[in-house]
C-alpha cells in the first residue's frame, strides 16, 4: 500500500510542488488535494488580464480535472480542510471527508488583507485575490460607477487599471506618499503616478482610510482628514497575509507564517510547507521565483531524494502595470559608502538609477527602458567589479561589451 500524500490547497504552490514530486517519482504516492476554492489549479498571477477582459477564465486554467485523474490525484474542490488531528494523522474537510496522511503539504496561502475600519464588510467591498473577487468585481462594473482601490502597490494598480477599461472611474488610495515604494523609489514612483493619470486614473496619496460608508451598500469612503469621496465598490489591495490558522490551530508552530527549514519541513517532520504561507528563515515570499525553487526542493524530500536545500536568493521584479515597463532588483536604499548612478530622460519616460558601494552594483530601478534589467541583476548577484565600465553602465551591456 503507498503512503499517503494529503496536500491542503489547490493552488500554484501546492500544485507545482506535486509537479517536481511526478517527476522525481510518479508512484511512491496516494495524492488527495483539498482546495477552498470550486476550481482547479489556476494562473493566481493572470487574475488582471481576466479583470481587463484580456483572458477568460478558461484561459488561466494550469491543471485541468482530466490531469488530475491522469495523475491518479484525487481533488477535492471546494471542500477546504478545516481540521488537521496530527495525533491521529488526519484531516478533516468542510464536508465532514476525513482522509488519514503519511505525509502532509500545507500550501494555504495568503489571504487579503482587510484594512480594519468601520464598514469593511458592507456589500460592495472586495479583496482581489481569486476569482470570485474578479467575478464580483466584474459584476460591478457593468453597472459603471465609481471604484476605489485601497492600495497603491502592483495588485492595487493591476486593479484599477482593469475596472478603468471595464468602464468605471476609479481613484487609487495609498497610504504613503510614493506609489509602489517597495519596488520603486520617489522618481520611478512619480513618473509612474504623471503616466497612469494620463490615462485616467486619479490618486490619494498619503490619505488614511477610516470608514467605508454605506447602508444596504458601499457608498462612500472617509478619510483622516476629514475628507471623503463616493464608492459603488471598494477594492482591498492593501497586502496579504499568510494563512496559517489552519496550522496554527493544529500546533504546527508559526510566528508570522509556517516556519520551515532548509528542507521545507515544520517543527513536525510529517508535515511540509511551501509558498505564501511559510516563513523560513525570518523571511516570507510573494513572488514565484523563490516559491517554485521552494515547491523543487520540498518535492525532493518527498521524494525521498533529500539532498537539496532551499537557499534564500535576490529577486529581481519585472514588472508591467498598464503598459509601462518596470524593473526592480536588490538594495534600492543604499547606505553610507553607496553611491547612485542616473539617467533621466524625462521626455523618453526613461529613468534609471543604479546602487553602486564598493565598485559593485548594489540595486536597480529602471523605468521605461528595461531590457538590461537581467544583466545588471546578473551583475549583482555575482559581484562583478564595474570600475572599468562605470561611465557606460547606465548605457547598457551592449555598449559596455563593444567598449571592453
Amino acid at each position: 500500500m503507498k503512503p499517503a500524500l494529503v496536500v491542503v490547497g489547490n493552488g500554484m504552490a501546492g500544485m507545482r510542488t506535486v509537479e517536481e514530486l511526478l517527476k522525481l517519482t510518479p508512484d511512491t504516492y496516494d495524492i488527495t488535494v483539498f482546495g477552498a476554492e470550486p476550481h482547479v489549479n489556476y494562473n493566481r498571477i493572470l487574475l488582471s488580464p481576466v479583470l481587463a477582459g484580456e483572458k477568460d477564465a478558461e484561459d488561466i486554467v494550469l491543471h485541468t480535472r482530466e490531469w488530475y485523474r491522469d495523475n491518479g490525484i484525487t481533488l477535492h474542490a471546494g471542500d477546504p480542510v478545516v481540521a488537521i488531528d496530527r495525533s491521529r494523522r488526519l484531516v478533516r474537510s468542510q464536508s465532514g471527508l476525513e482522509v488519514r496522511y503519511d505525509r502532509l503539504l500545507l500550501a494555504t496561502g495568503s489571504r487579503p488583507f482587510i484594512v480594519p475600519v468601520p464598514g469593511k464588510d458592507l456589500p460592495g467591498v472586495v479583496g482581489f485575490r481569486d476569482l470570485g473577487d474578479v467575478d464580483t468585481m466584474l459584476e460591478a462594473a457593468r453597472s459603471g460607477g465609481r471604484a476605489v482601490v485601497i492600495g497603491g502597490g502592483l495588485l492595487g494598480l493591476e486593479a484599477a487599471n482593469g475596472l478603468q477599461r471595464r468602464g468605471m472611474d476609479v481613484t487609487v488610495v495609498h497610504v504613503t506618499d510614493s506609489l509602489m515604494n517597495q519596488q520603486l523609489d520617489k522618481p520611478a514612483s512619480l513618473m509612474l503616478k504623471n503616466a497612469l493619470e494620463r490615462k485616467g486614473l486619479r490618486f490619494l496619496l498619503d490619505a488614511h482610510t477610516v470608514e467605508i460608508a454605506g447602508g444596504d451598500k458601499v457608498r462612500r469612503v472617509a478619510f483622516k482628514d476629514g475628507s471623503e469621496i463616493p464608492a459603488d465598490l471598494v477594492v482591498m489591495a492593501a497586502g496579504v497575509r499568510p494563512n496559517i490558522e489552519l496550522a496554527r490551530d493544529s500546533g504546527v508552530h508559526c510566528e508570522r507564517a509556517i516556519v520551515v527549514d532548509d528542507t521545507l519541513q515544520t517543527y513536525d517532520p510529517r508535515v511540509y510547507a511551501v509558498g505564501e504561507c511559510v516563513q523560513h528563515r525570518s523571511a516570507t515570499f510573494g513572488l514565484v521565483a523563490p516559491i517554485w525553487e521552494q515547491a523543487r526542493v520540498c518535492a525532493a524530500h518527498l521524494a525521498g531524494a533529500g539532498h537539496r536545500r532551499y537557499v534564500q536568493e535576490a529577486t529581481a521584479t519585472r514588472l508591467k502595470v498598464t503598459g509601462i515597463e518596470l524593473y526592480s532588483v536588490g538594495d534600492l536604499i543604499g547606505g553610507e559608502g553607496s553611491e547612485d548612478l542616473v539617467l533621466r530622460d524625462q521626455r523618453r519616460g526613461i529613468y534609471k538609477r543604479l546602487i553602486v558601494e564598493n565598485d559593485r552594483i548594489r540595486g536597480a530601478v529602471l523605468y521605461g527602458d528595461v531590457q538590461d534589467g537581467p544583466w545588471y541583476f546578473d551583475l549583482i548577484r555575482s559581484g562583478t567589479n564595474i570600475a572599468s565600465m562605470r561611465s557606460r553602465l547606465l548605457f547598457g551591456e551592449a555598449l559596455c561589451l563593444d567598449a571592453a
